[in-house]
Parts: C-alpha cells; structure tokens; sequence
C-alpha cells in the first residue's frame, strides 16, 4: 500500500493516525461488551476505519456527511464523545434519540450528521436536498452520502443520482464497497465490473479508489469537495474495503472464503497506516503502546460512565407529546377582504401567499414550473419566483420526497406535488419512515408538505382516483388534512406550510373546479386539527370530510324536514373528537360518511371512538356508509355504484328508523 503524503505536516500525520486508531480500539472494546452480554448488537466497521476518517476529515465542519451503520469514523472524527455516543447505542436519556431509536439512527445538527434508517437508499436523496438549500442559498458547501454496494440496486440509489445530475447538486456519493449485503457476494448483487461505471449513466463523474488508504481517501474526498464547491456538481465514488466482521456479529462470517479474509487483513488500513508513519519517522515505536493505553483507559471511563447512567423511566405523556414539535399557527387578521375563488384557485392562492410570505419554501413536483402543473395550479409561478424555488423534478417520487426532507433539514420549507395521489405508492417509505419518524427519533423538525390530489368522479379508474388517506393517518408523526371548500383549501394549505410537521395535504380534483366560495384575501389560516359544524341538527349527525361534505350537504337539503347535523372534519390527524362527541351526543345517531372503501377505511376509527366514548347517549349504532370494498372502476355507471354517495340515502333512513 503506497501512501502519499502531500503537503500534510507530520504533526497532521499523527493526528490522522490517533483519528484512525480511536474507532478502531472503541469498536474492540464493544466486541468484548458484546461477548460479555452487556450489549444486545453491534454492526462492526472492523477494516473499513480509512473511508469514514479519511472522508470525514476532508470535509468541512460546516458540511454535511450522511454515513451508515458501519461508520463509526465519521462520528468520532467530528468529535462526538463518546460517552453520549455510548449512551446512544444503550439506549440512555442523554442519547441522541433519548432510547427511541438505535446504533447510528440519529442526527445531530450540531455536528452536521444525518444517519440513515434502516431501509437501505433513503439518506441519498435527502443529500440531494441538503446540498439544493446551499445552492440555493449560494453557500459553496459539499455534501457526503455513504451507501453500501448492495443498496445501489435500490430504486433510492438510481433516483437520488438522477436528481443530483439533472440538477447538478454538489453531492458526493460514497460506495462503501465491502464485498458483501449481509451473506450475498457482489457476484450476485450486480453484473456490471465496477460500481463506478454507473456514473456515465448518469452524466456524472466516477472515480474508483482504494478504501483502505487513509491518505487515498483523504485527498480524494478533499479534491472533489474542493471543486464542487466552486463548480457544484456530484460525483460517485466507489471505495473499495472488505467487512472483516459479519453483517452484525450474531450472523458470523462462515459464509465468506477463508482466502478472502488472508487477503485483506494484509490490507488492513490502521497497520498499514502505522507501519509507513514508522518507516517515514513520523511515528516512534515507543510512542504507540502509551498512545493505545491512553485511548483504552479514556475508552473504559467514558464506556463506564454511559453504562452508570440511570435507565429511562417511561412516561407515556412525553412520547406523545414528542411524537410533533409543538406549533400555533399564526392568527388570521381580524379584518380582511373577501373573493369568490374557485376550489382551485384558493389552493393557488394559498401557494402563492406562502410562497410570497416564506423566502425559504421551495415546491417541486411533475411539470409544475412553466407547464403550471397538471392542473395548472402553478401557473406562473416560474415567472414570479423563478426555477430556484419552482422546480420540475424527474419522475422519481421518493427521491423527490427525500430531497424535500433534507431541504427542511438545511433550513428551509418544501411543499412536493403529487400528480396524483395515486402515485404516492412510488415515495411511500420516505414518508411513513423519514418524514413522519424524524421528530420523534431526534428532535428535528420536517417542514414538508406533500399535496395530494385525490378522489373520484371523473371516471379516471384505478389508478387515478382513489382515496387513500388512511394510509397515512394511522402513522404517527404526520398531520394530515382534507378540504371540502375554497376558504379551508386556502387555509388549511397556509397552516400546512407554516407548521414544521410534516403534513399529507389532500385535495379533491372533483371539487377543483366544480365549486366556488368566499375566500379571505392575504394570510389566511385554518386550524389544524378543528373540524367545521356545516349544519346544526337534532335529529342525526353526519360527519364526513372532502366530498362527502358536499353529499351530505344534498342530503340534507333533500330532507329537509330532517333535522341533519354536518361536521366537516377538515383534519383526520389529529382530528376534532371534541367536536365529533358533542354531536353523537346531541343527536343520538351518527352517520360516518367518506369516499374511501369501507373496510379500514378512517371512518372505522371515528365510529369506534363514539361507540367507546358517547355509547350511552347513543339511540342506534353507530353506522358507516362508505365506498365499496373494489378498486375504483373507470366507467361511469360502475364509478357511481362504487361510490358511497349511492348508498348515502338507505343508510340514512335505516340509522333514522332503529
């Protein structure tokens, strides 16, 4: 292994050195925990020291590195002590995620470092997104993403690369190449020679050097990071190491040649390392066993003190309480004018004002720059507010998802459009398991709204309108909204922007331009989580949300000599149960009446609650009318037998009647 020196001072060598021993002697020391049982897992980055401290001491404080589960380096490089590190892997109070989530799964603003979940691919669009907020903010920063060579056949790893060309995002993107995804040979994950020629696939530059060179590694990263900054633009770089340990340590390595193992360990990075600094007299001989047992005893005390401190006490008010960052939305002026907007032209008015309001918010979405999206409710926001903060993205929806989560990460907001609701399947993990976790996991706040035209009635068929708001309202962490007018489309959009939750914005494609109504002029806000009383009544209540408010509404006015109660949810999570149980009480009958199927449907969980919290005052079970248990046919006739609009009538009168 050859190593060169550059213009490192020999006073730099020797603190390379001690950053390169240190995780190696502290991942000694939790192999022994482990074995002792006083530890449940470990994930060893045995072998791999030189990518994570070569990388991360090329980087500037200031910048930020997405590592993974085997790059210890990167967090004792940036200083992390190790006794909160230690704290964290035991699950303590004073760990990055207070208990609640494990190993490396945090971040830390504080010392730049974003950690991955466990789903592999998902940190590399969110450096997309860190990086788009220096550009935009004209920050000459760079960003470091790991990834392992197995997630690079994840549909994460394609679309975040993509992003980072089409938008040329000073990104450098990390292969940690070790040979194996938990028991699989390379042979069997990819058939192309090296993982860096992949980069011409994307009009990007690659380059493939050897991991195990701290000195490599170092100037490398440092080299590329330096251009970037002045010319942004990212660039794969494949470096090549071995796992000299298992997956974890329970999986062994019984799987992996022995000849493999005989290989590398002569290509071990820290001994190599040691050796050339000795032959250069950088190093002296007597110098390395008080260095290693300073580290050890330093290792010992802070392993120590992590291990004395008390275990969490569970209280179930402070992790719900910590489930959203707390927030008030901003008060409506008292007097404001009024204009009659279209439902769609409300949700453009709402954009417009936020974006007006919010130098920081950035929208992004399938043609929504000079096309004015889909529907055309972006129309000439291009030109308003230009292509920095209207951005067209590539059709990769859970890249687009990431990189609006690391936007709010680096400081600012981000509203991404769905074409359609439907295709929400496509960013769905980065969603239910970055957006809507990260607050909880380590107190960082995720400001993205995600729009979601939703719903049926224009004969669209399966795949374009259905209502699947219930697949994120049983997820904790996310907020998630319904309008059925112009006024509460614009409000409830505003309030969705201002909050530093992440919010599912649902909007009706039906109503868009099929109804109008008064809507305040300027900021104008709506309280998330405060249902709507459309009409009082005495003898039913109906409390529907979206289109079902409107089917109601024809109901009632069909019967008039029915006295109908009308609560409009406006929110499904949190959603009004105050509201809810003064009606059920009131009116002794309760209709649940939504657009989605009937089965798990949100209209369960309302009709649930009343029937545990108003049964007494109740005069008939509590009763559900919903779409049917099918996919959403595209003929007309079949769409309107479908729809719960055509069963509205008969459940009425059989809840009327017991």
């Amino acid at each position: 292994m050859k190593f060169d020196r550059k213009n490192l001072s020999n006073t730099q060598l020797i603190e390379f050195y001690k950053k390169l021993l240190w995780p190696r002697l502290v991942e000694e020391k939790m192999l022994i925990l482990l074995r002792q049982g006083r530890i449940g897992k470990w994930f060893s980055g045995i072998g791999q020291e030189a990518i994570a401290v070569g990388s991360a001491l090329a980087m500037n404080a200031d910048e930020y590195i997405l590592p993974m589960h085997r790059n210890l380096g990167v967090f004792t490089t940036r200083e992390i002590p190790l006794q909160r590190l230690m704290a964290q892997w035991q699950g303590k109070a004073s760990g990055f995620t207070k208990g609640r989530d494990r190993s490396f799964h945090f971040g830390t603003q504080e010392y730049k470092i974003i950690g991955m979940i466990s789903h592999l691919g998902p940190q590399m669009a969110l450096a997309d997104g860190i990086a788009l907020a220096d550009v935009l903010s004209k920050r000459q920063r760079a960003t470091l993403v790991f990834t392992g060579e197995g997630a690079t056949s994840e549909g994460d790893f394609h679309e975040a690369l993509n992003i980072a060309a089409v938008w040329k995002l000073p990104v450098i993107f990390l292969i940690e190449n070790n040979g194996y995804g938990l028991s699989t040979p390379i042979s069997e994950q990819y058939n192309c020679k090296y993982l860096v020629d992949k980069a011409v696939g994307y009009g990007m530059e690659g380059r493939r050097i050897d991991g195990n060179n701290l000195l490599e590694v170092y100037h490398t990263v440092s080299e590329i990071a330096a251009n970037m900054r002045e010319r942004p633009r990212p660039v794969l770089l494949e470096c090549m190491t071995f796992r000299m340990r298992g997956h974890e340590e329970a999986s062994g390595t019984k799987y992996v040649p022995q000849q493999l193992f005989d290989t590398w360990r002569a290509k071990d990075p820290i001994q190599n390392f040691e050796a050339w600094l000795l032959r250069e007299g950088v190093l002296r001989p007597d110098w390395l066993p008080e260095m290693r047992a300073e580290f050890t005893a330093q290792i010992e005390a802070d392993i120590e003190k992590a291990f004395s401190e008390p275990d969490i006490i569970p209280n179930i008010e402070t992790e719900l309480a910590d489930m959203y960052k707390p927030h008030s939305a901003p008060v409506t002026p008292a007097n404001f004018t009024t204009f009659s907007r279209r439902y769609i032209d409300a949700i453009t008015d709402g954009l417009r004002q936020s974006m007006r309001k919010y130098e920081n918010l950035v929208i992004m979405g399938q043609d929504i720059a000079e096309y004015g999206g889909a529907f055309k409710i972006t129309q000439g926001f291009v030109e308003e507010f230009g292509r920095g903060r209207v951005r067209n993205t590539p059709i990769c929806e859970s890249g687009v998802v990431g990189a609006a989560m690391g936007l709010a990460i680096n400081g600012y907001k981000a509203v991404m459009e769905m074409q359609f609701a439907d295709f929400v399947t496509e960013g769905f993990n980065q969603i239910v398991n970055n957006l809507a976790k990260t607050y909880y996991r380590w107190e960082q706040p995720v400001d993205v709204v995600v729009r979601m035209p939703a719903g049926a009635g224009t004969g669209a068929g399966p795949f374009h309108s259905q209502s699947n708001e219930a697949w994120f309202t049983k997820t904790p962490g996310l907020k998630v909204v319904y309008p059925a007018f112009p006024a509460d489309a614009k409000g409830l959009l505003m309030a969705a922007i201002d909050n530093p939750n992440p919010v599912i914005y649902f909007e009706h494609k039906y109503l868009y331009r099929s109804i109008s109504g008064e809507v305040p002029d300027g900021d104008y806000y709506v309280e998330i989580g405060k249902a709507n009383t459309i009409q009082k009544g005495t003898d039913a209540s109906i409390i529907t949300y979206g289109l079902g408010v409107h089917w109601a509404m024809e109901y009632a006015a069909k019967h008039a000599d029915k006295s109908i109660e009308i609560i409009d949810l406006r929110s499904l999570q949190p959603w009004d149960k105050e509201a809810v149980e003064a009606s059920a009480k009131k009116t002794g009958r309760v209709l649940v009446l939504h657009e989605d199927t009937l089965t798990n449907g949100f209209g369960s969980e309302i009709a649930a609650h009343i029937g545990e919290q108003c049964f007494k005052y109740l005069d008939a079970p509590v009763m559900r009318c919903a779409s049917l248990d099918t996919a959403i046919p595209m003929s007309k006739a079949l769409e309107e037998q479908f729809l719960a609009k055509a069963r509205l009538e008969e459940t009425m009168e059989r809840l009327l009647k017991y």
